[in-house]
């Protein structure tokens, strides 16, 4: 899903979510769910149809308080990883 930065369409009908890390200081304080939410507002408004993220196990249950729905395991191995692949539909 990630290999091939080439693939990008920056009009494309979904938005993704590469990444989201806030400094050990300003965890627990809604810093990065103020972001998620303002990042489905944009989308929104640019007319996509939602947004894509792929999360570990520990933070589907994070990222589904904010209507994403866990669509089962994402074919991406980064890091050796199992990665969860989310999405919120408009």
């Amino acid at each position: 899903m990630f290999a091939d930065a080439s693939l990008h369409n920056s009009d494309g009908a979904w938005q993704m979510i590469f990444g989201l890390n806030t400094l050990p200081e300003y965890r627990n304080c809604g810093i990065g769910g103020r972001l998620i939410e303002a990042f489905i507002e944009l989308a929104r408004e640019e007319n996509r149809k939602g947004v894509i993220l792929t999360c570990k196990e520990e933070k589907i249950h994070y990222y589904a308080k904010f209507g994403f729905v866990n669509e089962g395991e994402s074919e991406s191995d980064h890091g050796g990883a199992t990665w969860y692949q989310m999405r919120v539909e408009f």
